[in-house]
């Protein structure tokens, strides 16, 4: 405001105390430069150059006729996602300043949008500037924070907290002593910065919120040696009610209140009933406050050092928004300590995903993040998960429901923020839903298209144009290698082009020489080639795309070219091409080397390896546990199978229990097939390749395998196993050496036994 010198301003806000905050902010920057004032709650500074008032205030036509529409340069609206809603909207009908400016934490979270606008369209798809958590982390604009991810004793699941009724059993899971002493014990040992304690709790439920207020003022606060001091505050609170709870929350021990006592002066001595301190007739400042909803926004208290969350996470949003009460910056605040309980909910896996800010919902970026969140924070903040939290929040990644409905709700917010139907490309660089898990739920995007845009998009492609889409999407558009995508793009561009053109065009864009057989194993794919069975290629092979000829060069087909004249068609052939290759570009080029198509520690499937190994056809179905390919051989391992019921055999979930593990960051054993013994021919093959690949997963849960590099053979050794017989038959054991220690963190997360540490916590539960 200062830097545009605007000399009117209407600062808009939906609660009167947030009003008194700004303008304190205000004076701090422009000192007595400018006039300050309030309008509303006994306020009537209407002729000040800065006014600060609430929206419910100005849609009083006594208060909104002060002013002339064109009073103000700049009109600033604070929560403007709320913009759509009646209120707001007579206060902007009837200004008309320079500027309107709008801020809003959650710009997708449109609970007002009554008429339909959106935020974006309100403000004219106008974005001025645009920080998240991590950014905001990083330059030092927040406080730092200490996030802990605690098991929660509650095995209540996450719909059965959120049921209109809870059984007296339920209900007392959340209330119970156990709970109640486990969360005190937790937040006391984690502790906070400053004097005392300044806490805020959200439950899930009101009356949860309420009983463990009182539980609370019933119990010796461990880190004072006096009662807690806490207050239940939910949504039939009045804004006296709510202020005067804030003001005590805030206030430290020494400087306590001497004003008249109000109804939300509640503090509570062991029967429950209210009482000030008797010594002097102060009133006591407050430990904590429990809500459930209604601090989410709108609240502004910035001596909050601690938050306490015991609610499953139900958005991302949502959960910044509660993780954000305490990121303000305060005197003698350092740091705020954040405790997230965590229970056996289905949403745990959003967790990360509001952490990370990444809002691809990639389950492997998910559980990467999990992995090594502190690697990821910025500064001095820091996040940790107990090893049963952790794990429950990896069964949540293996099981993530809804996705669909995550999609249709990104596309919506995508959608507002460009005014226009975005496309794959829209969601990869707004950093959005990954395309790839698009395609994984729709097979193609005009297929998604047909579902939320059913009447502009359904009958605009052909069956073939679809299948075309549906086999690139599945083939090319992950980036795994970029010679399709960059032979296709040539193609779309022009009717032939040489391979040795490509070749120069490789070597002058992408630093890299691309030999002859992958250039025609790329058109091999181009051709539909890339299938698993016959009655695959009989399908895909129509896609005539290409075709080669003597002279080693490549034409698009007529039929092709014919097809590219549907504008929809060539522009979702463009979108997987544009897609592919920046994907290729930040996961994979940097790290490549030219003698090797795989990155350390990036995750490929049984079919990426065909590909990038030149196979010609899809030959998934034929990789399991080992599989030679010229010199090069592949070892697959799963390393943890579902337990089995019958301890005498030597299975697993119908599968042989090999003892395939890592015994340190550079050992790791494995066991051959069963039947292949230490002269097969199997065992020659691992032993005799010239190149030995390692790719593990954690569970059957996971797709992809985490490419692990390269190993040399230490020890080769013959044993015994029996089969699902019972018959003792030959087996081969191997001691591997890896070319390189394996990473600390993605090791931890292979060897935890994520089904055994939650039936562990849970045969603990039931002995409570």
């Amino acid at each position: 405001m200062r830097e545009l010198g605007f000399k009117r301003v209407l600062f808009l806000v939906h609660r009167g105390q947030l009003a008194r905050q700004t303008k304190k902010s205000y004076e701090k920057i422009f000192d007595k430069s400018v006039s300050m004032g309030l309008v509303g709650a006994g306020y009537s500074d209407y002729d000040r150059d800065y006014v600060f008032a609430t929206v419910q205030t100005l849609n009083r036509d006594e208060h909104l006729r002060k002013y002339a529409p064109d009073d103000f340069d700049c009109i600033i609206l604070d929560e403007a996602h709320h913009s759509s809603a009646n209120t707001y909207q007579k206060v902007m009908n009837y200004f008309t300043p320079k500027l309107w400016l709008g801020m809003t934490a959650t710009p997708d979270k449109r609970d007002d949008d009554i008429d339909g606008k959106n935020i974006y369209q309100i403000f004219n798809y106008q974005i001025a500037y645009e920080i998240r958590l991590q950014q905001a982390m990083e330059e030092n604009m927040l406080c730092p924070f200490h996030y802990f991810g605690i098991t929660d004793v509650s095995l209540l699941g996450d719909k059965e907290i959120k049921g209109k009724k809870l059984t007296e059993s339920s209900f007392n899971q959340l209330v119970g002593d156990e709970r109640v002493k486990h969360i005190i014990e937790q937040a006391n040992y984690f502790g906070h910065s400053g004097d005392r304690v300044k806490g805020l709790i959200f439950c899930s439920r009101i009356d949860e919120s309420v009983e463990l207020s009182n539980k609370f003022n019933q119990t010796i606060n461990p880190e004072t040696g006096r009662f807690f001091r806490t207050i239940a505050l939910n949504g039939d609170a009045t804004e006296e009610e709510r202020q005067r709870a804030f003001e005590r929350l805030a206030m430290d021990e020494n400087t306590l209140d001497t004003t008249n006592k109000t109804n939300a002066d509640q503090i509570f001595d062991t029967e429950g009933t209210e009482k000030i301190d008797k010594a002097d007739g102060k009133m006591q400042p407050l430990d904590y406050i429990f809500s459930v909803e209604i601090l989410n926004e709108g609240v502004d208290i910035v001596e909050v050092n601690q938050v306490i969350m015991l609610r499953p996470t139900e958005s991302p949003i949502v959960f910044i928004q509660q993780l954000g009460r305490g990121l303000r910056k305060a005197n003698g605040k350092e740091y705020v300590v954040i405790l997230d309980f965590i229970g056996n909910y289905n949403n745990n896996f959003m967790i990360p995903v509001a952490l990370s800010g990444d809002r691809s919902y990639n389950a492997d970026t998910i559980r990467k993040y999990v992995i090594s969140g502190n690697n990821t924070i910025p500064g001095a903040s820091t996040v940790h998960f107990d090893e049963i939290a952790k794990d429950r929040i990896f069964a949540s990644i293996d099981k993530i429901k809804g996705m669909k409905s995550i999609i249709r709700e990104s596309y919506v917010s995508l959608k507002n923020r460009l005014g226009r139907v975005p496309y794959l490309l829209d969601f990869y660089e707004n950093g959005e839903v990954d395309p790839l898990v698009i395609i994984k739920e729709y097979k193609t995007y005009q297929a998604f298209l047909e579902t939320v845009e059913k009447e502009l998009y359904t009958g605009r492609l052909n069956e073939q144009e679809k299948t075309t889409l549906e086999y690139l999407s599945k083939t090319i558009l992950s980036g795994a290698r970029p010679f399709e995508l960059e032979i296709l793009r040539q193609l779309m561009k022009k009717p032939s082009i040489s391979i040795n053109e490509i070749r120069e065009i490789f070597i002058k864009r992408y630093d890299y020489e691309v030999n002859t057989q992958s250039l025609d194993n790329a058109a091999g794919v181009l051709q539909g080639k890339f299938v698993s069975k016959d009655d695959e290629y009989k399908r895909f092979c129509r896609i005539d795309i290409l075709e080669e000829d003597s002279n080693n060069i490549f034409h698009r087909m007529n039929n092709f070219t014919t097809r590219l004249q549907n504008e929809e068609f060539k522009k979702q052939i463009d979108d997987i091409i544009e897609v592919g290759l920046k994907r290729y570009h930040d996961k994979y080029q940097s790290s490549l080397k030219n003698d090797s198509p795989f990155v350390l520690y990036e995750k490929y499937s049984r079919r990426d390896v065909s590909l990038l190994m030149n196979c010609g056809r899809d030959l998934s179905s034929t990789m399991y546990g080992m599989k030679r390919i010229d010199d090069d051989v592949f070892i697959f391992v799963t390393y943890h199978k579902e337990e089995s019921t019958d301890e005498q055999k030597n299975y697993v979930d119908g599968k042989p229990d090999y003892a395939d593990a890592f015994e340190d960051n550079m050992i790791f054993r494995w066991d051959s097939q069963i039947g292949r013994g230490v002269d097969s021919s199997y065992v020659s093959d691992v032993v005799n390749t010239k190149r030995k690949h390692l790719l593990v997963k954690k569970s059957d849960a996971e797709s992809n395998f985490y490419y692990m590099g390269e190993f040399d053979i230490v020890d080769v050794c013959a044993a015994r196993k029996r089969d699902n017989n019972g018959k003792e038959r030959d087996i081969t054991k191997f001691e591997m050496k890896m070319h390189h220690p394996v990473r600390e963190d993605l090791l931890r997360y292979l060897q935890s036994n994520l089904q055994q540490s939650i039936q562990n916590n849970t045969q603990e539960l039931k002995a409570i």
